[in-house]
């Protein structure tokens, strides 16, 4: 199962850099292209699947063993999850809402933070991630295709 699932992410991490070289995976004269980030995300997620081939080659006894028992499945799935939720509501009401949502939800639940330290690092990564992807990189993210909350104090 391993070798499958390093096979895969191998094959995935190449069509994305792929795709990011065709963006432009450069340092353009206003800062990344739009395929920087993505491009070396996907070959760290490339050479990562590579080692994990390698390894599931040189010690074919662990495939023997279960991929992964229930607990452990349990707790991928808590994060899994709401991860894809986190995507959803990425295209829906902006990457900067979402975020803040997303990690005030997960410290809250997972992690069993107060609420006011919970809201707080959700509020601080969302503006962190405002301030250098909006105003210093002017590289505008998703905003919301179904509502921008953004829109509320004046931000298009």
């Amino acid at each position: 199962m391993d070798m499958i699932t390093a096979a895969l992410f191998i094959v995935l991490g190449s069509i994305f850099m792929y795709g990011s070289i065709k963006l432009g995976n450069g340092w353009g004269s206003d800062g990344p292209e739009a395929g920087y980030f993505p491009f070396y995300i996907s070959l760290i997620m490339s050479a990562a699947s590579a080692v994990t081939l390698f390894k599931a080659f040189k010690d074919k006894s662990e495939e023997e063993e279960s991929f992964v028992d229930r607990g452990p499945f349990k707790q991928v799935l808590s994060v899994l999850l709401p991860a894809a939720v986190f995507v959803l509501g990425m295209q829906l009401i902006g990457i900067y809402v979402a975020a803040f949502i997303y990690i005030a939800i997960f410290m809250r639940w997972l992690g069993k933070y107060a609420l006011w330290k919970s809201i707080a690092v959700g509020l601080g990564v969302s503006v962190a991630l405002f301030m250098v992807f909006e105003i210093w990189f002017q590289v505008p993210l998703p905003h919301g295709s179904l509502f921008n909350p953004l829109a509320i104090i004046g931000v298009q």
